[in-house]
């Protein structure tokens, strides 16, 4: 069975309909990617897919037990209240020090653990992001638009952690992305929103597809620029490095 499933997923805001009539289902260690322009519903359906939003129509099952570790867009903390990322990490649940250290170890960022969370640039907080989110052991993570605001180099080092994370842990990933045509090529499929599900498939498909290129545009801005994790590439060599960054940018 899925570890989510939607069918017929519909909900409206008011008069306003944000999602029309979605199917989806996610399995065990896949990675879906959802692109789709501002306003499409990406955060509306990742938020009913968790029960976070009611759905007007149609209906959302979860797999019995279902464990779901969740990396939102932007923390909100205040400012004024001084928090270490040991004390953050214990936020809802306390959890010991191993498993904490243990988490930090995992997201790269073993360092910060008595850091105040107000001080830590955007990379780092997203690491302690996903520490957090990692804590429970999930069957399923799910990130939302969690690369915004990195640069480049940020962006494609957290998307190589989020791979790395699936072949370690074997959870199933679930991002919405807010760069339309930056997508983690280690995507299983690709989902194209717009109130609805335009099309979906593997990265390729998706960037080929009609209703892809009349959302997004067929220019080079608008083509789907898979960010890819090669193993295999040599870093000492000056040619092959001036040719991948040729290639990203």
């Amino acid at each position: 069975m899925s570890l989510i499933s939607a069918r017929g997923l519909t909900v409206r805001h008011g008069a306003q309909t944000v999602l029309q009539n979605v199917d989806f289902d996610i399995d065990s260690g896949e990675i879906v990617t959802i692109v789709g322009p501002n306003g499409s519903g990406k955060s509306t359906l990742l938020r009913a897919l968790i029960n976070a939003a009611k759905p007007s129509a149609g209906s959302v099952k979860h797999k019995h037990g279902l464990r779901i570790g969740y990396v939102p867009q932007k923390l909100h903390v205040d400012a004024t209240l001084p928090m270490t990322v040991r004390r953050f990490l214990d936020l809802p649940r306390r959890v010991s020090d191993v498993e904490a250290e243990a988490a930090l170890e995992r997201t790269g960022v073993p360092e910060l653990i008595k850091r105040q969370l107000d001080g830590l640039s955007g990379g780092q907080l997203q690491r302690v992001l996903l520490a957090r989110a990692l804590l429970g052991a999930p069957d399923i993570l799910l990130l939302d638009e969690a690369t915004q605001g990195l640069d480049q180099p940020g962006e494609a080092a957290f998307y190589r952690l989020i791979e790395d994370v699936r072949n370690q842990m074997g959870c199933a990933i679930l991002m919405v992305s807010h760069e339309l045509h930056v997508v983690m090529s280690a995507s299983d499929r690709v989902i194209c929103l717009n109130g609805h599900v335009c099309c979906e498939g593997t990265p390729e498909v998706v960037s080929a597809a009609p209703a892809y290129r009349q959302l997004f545009g067929t220019g080079t801005g608008g083509a789907l620029a898979l960010y890819r994790h090669d193993h295999d590439h040599s870093h000492d060599c000056a040619h092959d490095h001036d040719h991948h960054e040729g290639h990203h940018h």
